[in-house]
């Protein structure tokens, strides 16, 4: 390569060099590109199910009762009998309509000891060897009282039916009322009663009932006084089983696996010889209800405190009047009490406990009676707290009574107690006993269906009649638990002036 070619290429460069870059044309701008539009909605049509439409469930119809076929024997023996044939299974109820209430002046407890004492040998058999019959059976046997009745009942299979029901029969017609069993069943009984008085909940149950229904037919306890047991004599218990133990006053519940024509034999055996005597028939006690209460300055209701100065714990009580088991409301009371507090969900329990855990439970209780019943709104709780609690229980009654059912409890009302009524007709045991109950309040056969009815189709007015029966304004306010370290508590809720009472519900001086 010459010289001039090795230099060619260089000096080009340089010259393209001089000669500057050269300048940069831009493209033009175009014009914004324009969204799309946003696609059109399409409104499928709904899927067609092709088995239809889904239909709504209806409201299961009232639940009915049985009504139980009514006849009376050659004695005077009123007889119920509801035929059930599931299961190999028969229970009888006897009760007669002489419970506590009709206890004489002085011998509180006498109707509730003497259905006690009717099993403690009877017929041939003494206490022992019958408990000893009744086990070999299969058999329960059990006697008692409440306030306005007293029972005696049997549960046993069908196929030991006729053995066991001779043993009823010795008991209600024949009973031995041994001095020596008297003697034992006494001592444990004015034993039973000290110990009761150290139980606050029963103490403030006994003292709310003396409060609401004073010296009247219900104002004592089912099991009786102190006082009245320990001068209880047997013939106290003798003379009181005559009068009141009879067949023309006593209706005989059967619910089972039995037939009238295989029932009417074993009654003819068994009780055909239980005659009345010749004295007229007692007349069915209605007790008048107690005098109103006193007009009371304040916002509370009337107070009273019995003294547990060694109680762990407080228990607190409002009672107020309720109503006859016979009114025609009764039934709906008992639905809305399911709401306040009636059941684990209520609105006393679901405050008192799981809201502030002042209290293991809280709840509300219906009472129907005869006469005058009773509404018991009742919770134990921690000492430190008995003011506030005492507060709210108040309260929440107050607001009930006043707003009434929320549609939520209107709903769950119903169908709660339509349940418990299933529950209570399921067992043949519990069913002879309900039907027991009603026989005894005058209520009749068919009272369970009617009620069903009445409680599960209640108005709206008929439910806010019976929530305003809730009102604690004319209530009795009980609290059971340590004085010293409540008199501060209520002071600071409001309550300056209570009455101290004892446990059997006495005011003390």
């Amino acid at each position: 390569m010459s010289r001039a070619g090795r230099f060619a290429l260089p000096l080009a460069l340089l010259g393209a060099l001089a000669c500057g870059p050269k300048p940069i044309s831009n493209p033009p701008l175009k014009p914004p590109t324009p969204e799309p539009p946003p696609p059109a909605t399409v409104t499928l049509p709904p899927e067609t199910d092709p088995l239809g439409p889904k239909p709504e469930a209806a409201a299961p119809a009232p639940f009915a009762p049985p009504t139980p076929t009514v006849y009376t024997t050659s004695s005077g023996l009123t007889v119920w009998l509801v035929e059930r044939h599931t299961l190999p299974l028969v229970a009888m109820t006897i009760s007669v309509s002489s419970g506590a209430s009709s206890d004489p002046k002085g011998k509180h407890g006498l109707a509730w000891i003497t259905a006690n004492m009717l099993d403690e040998g009877a017929g041939q058999l003494g206490a022992i060897a019958l408990a000893k019959q009744v086990e070999s059976l299969g058999a329960s046997l059990r006697t008692g009282a409440s306030l306005d009745y007293a029972h005696a009942s049997l549960s046993v299979v069908k196929k030991n039916l006729a053995p066991a029901f001779a043993l009823l029969a010795d008991v209600v017609a024949r009973p031995r009322f041994d001095a020596i069993e008297w003697k034992r069943v006494h001592e444990l009984w004015v034993n039973d009663l000290a110990a009761r008085a150290r139980e606050p909940q029963s103490v403030a149950q006994i003292v709310a009932m003396r409060a609401l229904y004073g010296d009247g037919a219900y104002g004592h306890p089912v099991d009786g006084l102190a006082a009245s047991a320990k001068s209880a004599s047997l013939a106290d218990v003798k003379g009181f089983y005559k009068a009141t133990w009879r067949p023309d006053v006593a209706t005989l519940v059967v619910v089972g696996d039995v037939t009238r024509a295989e029932l009417d034999p074993l009654l003819a055996a068994g009780l055909g010889e239980w005659k009345a005597p010749a004295t007229a028939k007692p007349a069915l006690l209605t007790p008048p209800p107690p005098p109103p209460p006193a007009t009371k300055s304040g916002t509370w209701p009337r107070v009273a405190i019995v003294d547990r100065a060694d109680a762990p714990q407080s228990v607190i009580a409002l009672v107020r009047a309720g109503r006859p088991a016979g009114d025609a409301d009764a039934p709906v009371l008992t639905r809305v009490n399911i709401a306040l507090g009636g059941s684990f969900t209520s609105r006393l329990n679901q405050d008192l406990r799981e809201e502030h855990g002042w209290s293991y439970g809280a709840g509300t209780r219906v009472t129907l009676l005869r006469g005058m019943g009773s509404i018991l709104a009742s919770a134990a709780v921690q000492t430190e707290h008995t003011g506030d609690a005492l507060r709210a229980l108040v309260k929440d009654m107050e607001e009930f009574a006043r707003t009434g059912l929320t549609e939520e409890e209107v709903l769950k009302t119903r169908f709660v107690a339509r349940g418990e009524l299933v529950d209570m007709f399921e067992s043949s045991e519990s069913a002879a006993m309900r039907l027991a109950r009603d026989a005894a309040l005058g209520l009749g056969p068919d009272y369970e269906p009617k009620a069903s009815v009445r409680r599960d189709t209640a108005s709206k007015d008929e439910l806010a009649r019976a929530v305003r029966d809730f009102d604690p304004k004319d209530g009795y306010v009980v609290v059971v638990g340590p004085r010293s370290k409540l008199d501060k508590q209520l002071a600071a809720i409001g309550i300056d002036a209570f009455d101290v009472r004892d446990a059997e519900g006495k005011p003390l001086k």
